[in-house]
This record gives structure tokens, sequence and C-alpha cells, in this order.
């Protein structure tokens, strides 16, 4: 499995397991777990424009506040949907989302199988959580925009990511 030490963890050197996607790629397959512990893969959420949101764990301030923008930013979007993914039980993501008013977005968990972190190169091998970023997937299925935060306490580029869901 491939390993890339490019990133920190409340600078601190991490390695992420699994090919890094980029602009361009075909979006691999992954499998998350829904709320109601039924599989989420892309195929949910076909022939649409797909926000992956990857937080490390929702209970953190950064992941909390990048989950409640892009909640926001869900209600606005055509054609889009907001996908948060996290290593978070899907029980504690239904706590976090019934509490926050977390309802445009779809929030899943890929704490069984690190599917989504090993497909797209967001597992941090230390820790068994994702990177902080983004992966923005047009409506064939094609990564548009990619961002893997380069210190996770910080927050991604909302407003890159965004803007690339709406040039599409």
């Amino acid at each position: 499995m491939e390993k890339r030490s490019v990133t920190t963890f409340a600078g601190n050197p991490v390695t992420l397991l699994g090919k890094e996607v980029k602009v361009g790629d075909k979006a691999p397959e992954f499998t998350a777990i829904k709320g109601d512990l039924s599989p989420f893969t892309l195929k949910d959420v076909e022939g649409k424009i797909k926000l992956i949101s990857v937080v490390p764990s929702i209970d953190t301030g950064v992941c909390e506040l990048q989950t409640i923008r892009f909640n926001k930013e869900a209600s606005e979007l055509k054609d889009a949907v907001i996908i948060t993914i996290s290593m978070d039980l899907p029980f504690a993501q239904a706590r976090f989302c019934g509490a926050k008013g977390i309802e445009n977005a779809i929030v899943v968990s890929d704490h069984k199988d690190a599917s989504f972190g090993i497909n797209y190169g967001f597992l941090m091998e230390e820790f068994r959580l994702h990177n902080r970023g983004i992966v923005v997937i047009d409506k064939d299925d094609v990564v548009r925009y990619v961002e893997y935060v380069k210190e996770n306490t910080n927050h991604p580029d909302y407003d890159k990511a965004i803007a690339a869901v709406k040039s599409l």
C-alpha cells in the first residue's frame, strides 16, 4: 500500500495510507456506513455533483465548524450533494447531526473498513483517522478538485471547494 508523509497533525508528521487522488482521476469506489447502518456508495448519489468533506472526527472544533459550514452551503447548491465522511461511529454522527441541526448534508462513517480513507489516500496510519480535506467529483464521477489539508488543525479552503462545485 502506498504511504505518503505530506501532512501533520498538531504539528507532528503523519503518514497517509492509500493512493493520492488527483484532478482528472476517475473517482474510486468506496463503501461507507449511513446512520441506519446500511451501506453508502457513490451510486447512492449517481448523476449529481459531489463535494466530499473529509474530517478526522466531528466531535472536534474545526471538524464541527467544517461540517456546519458545508451543511449550510448544501442548501444553496443546485444539482450537488455534500457528503461529510469521518471515522466516527454512525451513532455519534447521528447524535452530532441532531444536536447541530445537520439536515442538508449526507453524513457517513468510514469506521468499518476505512474504504474511503484507503481508496482516496486520506487515512492517517498513526491514528486511523482521516486527514482533513475536500474532494469534488462531477456528475460523471471524475475528480475535479482535491485538497489534502497540510495541517489537520487548520480549515480547508471552503471558497475554492464551493467555487469548484459551482463551476460544474
